[in-house]
């Protein structure tokens, strides 16, 4: 027989759910390694089980929380290697991305994407030593391009599976300050190879910056530089 398909307010208390949970964990309010206990949960938002098993669900197919046999869901805690093996995916699947929104995103869009770039510029002037933070999801540059690309299976791949993994990783895996400076720069060149329509070039561009912020960790972790879960990042970004 055919599972009995859930009725549209369950399914939208779950995606509820699953994102207040998603952002708990990105921003540290519930700690890596924390335990998720079902019934808390349940008693916290005001759910039934049934929702928060499926949420907890989504958590683990998305990499923000494994599964332990007699132990339970935990919130990750993601390796530094992890942390390296996931940028050296984005590197292709972003230059993809960058590629594709030279040649599909709008005038309208670029001039926008040109203008979200040009406004880091006061924060990054402020602290050149420090973080180049975009923790909003319509302020940020990568999501910008990710769904530009006009290729919706490569925007799903990047905004729901990547991105977030990749925030939790940042927050317990800090890489060398003054990097954000750097980043803003890389990011004003991706812009404008954007706004010529190169797409070849945007490739590149994009390529280079995901493989320094790479280089950039593990410049860190040779120095043993914020590698300490739960630690703030310093001067990173992606």
């Amino acid at each position: 027989m055919l599972a009995e398909t859930p009725p549209p307010a369950s399914v939208g208390v779950t995606v509820k759910l699953y994102d207040d949970l998603s952002s708990a964990i990105i921003s540290g309010e519930i700690a890596p390694g924390e335990k998720l206990s079902e019934p808390a949960i349940a008693r916290r938002f005001g759910v039934s089980r049934a929702p928060v098993r499926e949420a907890i669900r989504r958590l683990q197919e998305r990499g923000l929380v494994t599964y332990v046999a007699n132990q339970g869901a935990r919130v990750a805690e993601p390796s530094a290697a992890e942390f390296l093996a996931l940028l050296d995916v984005r590197e292709a699947t972003e230059g993809m991305a960058a590629r594709l929104a030279a040649e599909s995103m709008s005038e309208t869009e670029i001039a926008a994407l040109d203008a979200l770039v040009r406004g880091h510029r006061d924060g990054i002037e402020r602290n050149p030593m420090g973080a180049y933070l975009q923790d909003e999801p319509e302020a940020d540059f990568h999501r910008r391009i990710a769904k530009g690309s006009g290729n919706p299976i490569l925007a799903e791949l990047l905004c729901e599976q990547f991105y977030p993994r990749l925030r939790l990783c940042r927050r317990l895996h800090s890489t060398v300050p003054g990097r954000g400076r750097e980043a803003w720069r890389e990011h004003m060149r991706i812009t404008e190879a954007i706004s010529h329509r190169d797409g070849e070039l945007a490739e590149i561009l994009m390529r280079r910056h995901i493989r320094a912020a790479r280089m950039a960790l593990q410049a860190a972790l040779a120095t043993n530089v914020g590698t300490k879960p739960g630690k703030r990042r310093t001067g990173a970004k992606r």
